[in-house]
């Protein structure tokens, strides 16, 4: 495995964006915990919210007095292939894991199983790339948790009982919503911890609008023209080819819309690329539409401007384990239009902050309202800012963190309820 450098953070910074009061519940969380060991292991160290989560949190926990690493797992091309087939189907894709990709699953976890985890307290294995690890060492001396970042609503049952076994295996798992949380999977703890921004990041800060209108036009929008955006992943569960058909309906009431899709390409993601492609053909030639990626030279700073420029931000999903783009794009004052799925509803407060959407027509419908009325779209981005500021930032999640650590150490190998320890309102 690899190790991902992280600086130290502090978490007095976030006082003026938080509160103290947070701040010093955070301090005294942390106090007990003071030396406790913790690892982190996932599949990327580029691209996809579960790296905008991990590099504030392993920060401010080292910051906070708790020794963090994160680590990535290693894999081949044949390993992500599966990873991402069980990701789709643990989203309710019609596929199948056989008894290859089994095999290849099983090998690659086996490889990165030889570590010497007992140098930490706590590991926090994400997702369901690194999910066998804990099966597969022995004698182990710390507490594991399964942090899951998908949608398991509705999982397929066969890609789902196969990957089941591997989880039985922690102490405790960490689930976005609670709704995520499979009725036979028991284990002694379950933690309901939806993810964070830091606001305080390239991607979140404060830009001069000088700069974001640069930005803007280095890469060919019109800042006096409205633009609509979409940043994500290049998947079919983002449905971007949904926002260029809505996209398509709004510019028949307004030509001068502009349309902006914006992602990058995870290392642990085979198939970011095909649909990248697959979305330029369905785009086909239009000046007022542009589809960038990473190999365009976006970065944290490009997606930031993109998002402030930005009169309306979509996010279309049709599985969403959370939707951190969303969070993203509230805290930046612009109202969301997003599709009614996993995590966006407790983010988008339906007509308060943005809307809810179930097809490509209510997206443009919604969408075109939001254009024709600025002093609403100013007032639903006030709205959906302070409802990041209050539920969204990274000092909660530490929070949240901190809470379970504690519980975790101090319970026996069997505690006692599932409780949630956030619920948005």
């Amino acid at each position: 495995m690899k190790q991902v450098t992280v600086p130290t953070l502090r978490v007095e910074a976030y006082a003026p964006l938080a509160g103290e009061a947070v701040v010093e519940r955070i301090r005294a969380l942390a106090r007990p915990l003071v030396g406790l060991r913790v690892a982190h292991v996932n599949a990327t160290a580029y691209g996809g919210g579960v790296v905008e989560l991990l590099f504030p949190l392993v920060g401010l926990l080292n910051g906070v007095g708790i020794p963090t690493d994160w680590w990535v797992m290693e894999g081949t091309d044949a390993f992500f292939r599966v990873t991402k087939t069980a990701h789709n189907g643990l989203q309710g894709a019609d596929v199948v894991i056989d008894g290859p990709m089994q095999e290849t699953y099983r090998e690659v976890n086996v490889a990165n199983s030889r570590f010497d985890w007992d140098a930490y307290d706590v590991v926090v294995i994400h997702d369901p790339q690194p999910a066998a690890l804990a099966s597969l060492v022995e004698h182990r001396r710390g507490r594991w948790i399964w942090r899951c970042h998908i949608d398991l609503s509705r999982p397929n049952p066969g890609v789902w009982s196969w990957i089941r076994p591997y989880l039985t295996a922690y102490d405790g798992a960490i689930f976005s919503l609670a709704p995520y949380v499979q009725p036979d999977l028991s284990l002694p703890l379950v933690a309901i911890i939806p993810p964070s921004i830091d606001p305080l990041s390239e991607k979140n800060r404060d830009l001069d609008p000088a700069e974001v209108e640069a930005i803007v036009r280095r890469f060919g929008m019109d800042p006096r023209r409205p633009l609509v955006a979409q940043v994500s992943r290049f998947d079919p569960w983002k449905d971007p080819l949904g926002v260029v058909d809505a996209y398509r309906l709004v510019k028949r009431e307004m030509p001068e819309v502009q349309l902006l899709l914006v992602g990058s390409m995870a290392t642990d993601d085979p198939e970011g690329w095909t649909f990248y492609d697959r979305t330029l053909r369905h785009a086909g030639e239009d000046p007022d539409l542009f589809i960038l990626a990473n190999l365009h030279g976006i970065n944290h700073r490009e997606v930031n401007a993109f998002q402030r420029a930005a009169d309306v931000i979509i996010q279309k999903s049709l599985r969403e384990g959370f939707g951190l783009t969303v969070t993203e794009g509230l805290w930046k004052g612009r109202p969301v239009v997003g599709g009614n799925a996993g995590g966006i509803p407790i983010q988008v407060l339906d007509g308060q902050n943005g809307f809810l959407v179930e097809s490509v027509e209510q997206c443009a419908d919604r969408t075109q309202w939001l254009l024709q009325n600025p002093a609403e779209r100013a007032r639903m981005g006030g709205e959906g800012r302070e409802h990041v500021r209050r539920h969204f930032l990274v000092t909660r999640d530490l929070e949240d963190h901190l809470q379970l650590l504690a519980r975790l150490m101090a319970a026996p190998a069997a505690v006692e309820a599932r409780t949630g320890l956030f619920v948005a309102n």
